[in-house]
């Protein structure tokens, strides 16, 4: 069969016959729960190996000034990092690269992949020299408390121009894993951040007795493992013959079509980041460690929202970008009310576990070296208030990607816009009785009201269509989580005395709680009638 010559105007409903091998093909039954699941392992071990550099890097480290200046410095290109290559670049790039592999061919395919390559390649690069050579001023900005201690602020510079690369590479990183995604190979672009968590553990422990401020190793580790995503993901690009020829080119009308879907969605689909990166601001101005604290409590939000949330809306977004593509709204909606069944289904007892066994978990996994007993403390504090926020977080990933797969990128801009709004009003008004714990609720508060506001969008535009049974399944959910909480509070020690254990007792511990809670929860919803089957979402 012969290709097309030319891709049909999005508009248009005439699909040209091409090749079955030159198509992106779609997830078959049962895919997405599968590809879920794939995605949900290979975070788990990121996640987990990600806990594992926390570890090491608090013993190191702790909450003192090297940490604080090494948290600044990595949070700033990171967060950029979730604004364009995971965030905007990622929501624009899926949807119109779904409708190329649907219904074009593998020749438009790639011309698409090089102009987007070598366009975003030029721009980053770019954006790359001018905040290496503006570090100072763009730390003073990002955390404006540092500029009351000189040397905090220098060093913090200095780690800027190291890890502020780290943003093109990624971002290349995150264009390959889009395309390996759109291509249903979900398991190597969700074990890529494992590199991360190798290099700085590894520059931690082999790097810092080199350097005369041995903070600097971890920004090394951050440069280091930049260049090991991007080479990892290469080998696979070229298996599937899609390993694109980067050539800028800002007239291809793909790259036209991506540019006017990012304008909006840099803003729209990043403001929990932006939220956070707030919190940073504001805790830099609060006591010393302040910076530390949040971060430490958001890691371990960080694990159940990346293991299920965000793995729920990785496989979610290129699914639903074909199934609009081809025009297939019933199906639409049905996968949207599945990914918000799957998020309650883990977020809520996640949750919930997270702000009982807030000290315990902190205690084993940070209370080693430098790390006291106030830390604990006060980092047990920010993790409830960011738990309270937890299921909000995961909803704000699997309904955004309603939008965005509509190619539809303005509506959440408006309801980003309300929830900044929000937050910096909540901010204003926590920070002074709670301190770094206000600046976590506040981002809570704020997170559920971006979901709310999507939800209920979806819902009016008739795309979100809540399926039979939701009346059943609250009472099972309520149920089930109920039962494990009373479990957990009852069998967990005092947290006072995980401080005197070593830490196998504290792993013996924590482990025996994770799983009588996991037993507790799906026991009781598998009494009440809850099965796995009903979770087989058709592709």
């Amino acid at each position: 069969m012969t290709e097309p010559e030319k891709l049909p105007e999005p508009a248009k409903s005439s699909v040209p016959q091409v090749a079955e091998d030159d198509r992106a093909v779609a997830p078959k039954a049962g895919g997405l729960m599968r590809s879920g699941l794939v995605v949900g392992a290979m975070t788990m071990i990121s996640r987990v190996m990600g806990l594992v550099r926390d570890v090491v890097v608090a013993t190191l480290f702790g909450a003192g000034t090297g940490a604080d200046a090494f948290f600044v410095a990595f949070k700033i290109p990171n967060f950029m990092r979730r604004l364009f290559a995971e965030g905007a670049f990622n929501q624009a790039f899926v949807p119109v690269l779904s409708e190329y592999a649907t219904r074009g061919s593998k020749r438009e395919v790639r011309e698409l992949l090089d102009a987007v390559s070598g366009s975003l390649t030029v721009v980053l690069a770019l954006l790359t020299a001018l905040f290496m050579l503006a570090a100072p001023w763009l730390v003073w900005a990002f955390a404006p408390g540092f500029g009351r201690d000189p040397a905090k602020l220098a060093l913090t510079a200095d780690m800027l121009r190291l890890t502020f690369p780290y943003l093109l590479l990624v971002s290349l990183t995150a264009f390959a894993g889009s395309v390996l995604n759109t291509w249903n190979r979900f398991a190597v672009p969700a074990f890529t951040p494992v590199l991360l968590n190798l290099s700085l553990i590894g520059a931690a422990v082999l790097l810092t007795p080199l350097m005369s401020e041995p903070a600097m190793a971890l920004a090394w580790g951050v440069l280091i493992a930049g260049v090991a995503q991007l080479a990892f993901q290469v080998p696979f690009l070229v298996r599937l013959g899609l390993m694109p020829r980067p050539w800028p080119n800002f007239a291809h009308s793909g790259v036209k079509r991506i540019l006017v879907l990012m304008a909006p969605a840099l803003f729209g689909v990043s403001v929990s980041q932006i939220n956070l990166l707030l919190d940073t601001v504001l805790a830099s101005l609060l006591a010393p460690g302040s910076v530390s604290w949040l971060y430490y409590s958001d890691r371990l939000v960080e694990l159940p929202l990346g293991v299920f949330g965000i793995a729920i809306g990785t496989v979610i977004l290129p699914a639903l970008s074909k199934r609009h593509a081809e025009q297939s709204g019933e199906h639409f909606a049905a996968m949207l009310d599945w990914a918000v069944r799957a998020v309650l289904l883990l977020g809520l007892p996640a949750a919930l576990a997270l702000a009982i066994l807030a000290e315990p978990l902190l205690i084993s996994l940070f209370h080693y070296g430098a790390m006291t007993e106030h830390d604990i403390t006060m980092a047990a504090m920010s993790l409830r208030a960011y738990a309270f926020g937890l299921v909000a977080f995961m909803l704000i990933k699997v309904l955004a990607p309603g939008f965005f797969a509509r190619q539809n990128t303005k509506t959440p801009v408006k309801v980003g816009i309300i929830a900044m709004v929000a937050n910096m009003v909540f901010n204003l008004i926590l920070i002074w009785p709670l301190a770094h714990a206000g600046l976590a609720l506040a981002t809570a508060l704020s997170a559920f009201l971006n979901a709310g506001l999507l939800g209920w969008l979806l819902y009016k535009q008739g795309v979100l269509v809540f399926q039979p049974g939701w009346g059943r399944y609250a009472v099972q959910l309520i149920g089930g989580c109920a039962v494990m909480s009373v479990g957990l509070a009852w069998l967990a020690p005092d947290w006072q005395q995980w401080l005197g254990w070593g830490v196998w007792t504290r792993v013996q511990w924590l482990s025996l709680l994770v799983v009588v809670g996991a037993a507790v929860y799906f026991a009781w919803l598998a009494a009440l009638g809850v099965r796995p089957r009903q979770f087989r979402m058709r592709g």
